[in-house]
C-alpha cells in the first residue's frame, strides 16, 4: 500500500517538474520541489514514527 502511494507522488511530482520547465518557470519549480521535499519527510516521519491504533 505504501508503495503505490509513493509511487503515485513520484509520477504527479514528475509531471508537475516537467511542466515547470517546460514553461520556464523558476519560482514555480521551487514550490514545487519544497512542496516533494516536505512530503517526502512526511511520508518517511511515518515509516520511522508509525501512528498507534488504540
Amino acid at each position: 500500500m505504501m508503495s503505490n502511494e509513493i509511487e503515485h507522488f513520484f509520477e504527479t511530482q514528475d509531471e508537475a517538474v516537467s511542466l515547470a520547465f517546460l514553461e520556464n518557470k523558476g519560482d514555480e519549480l521551487t514550490d514545487i520541489l519544497v512542496a516533494a521535499l516536505e512530503d517526502a519527510l512526511k511520508i518517511l516521519s511515518n515509516e520511522i514514527r508509525p501512528e498507534t491504533l488504540h
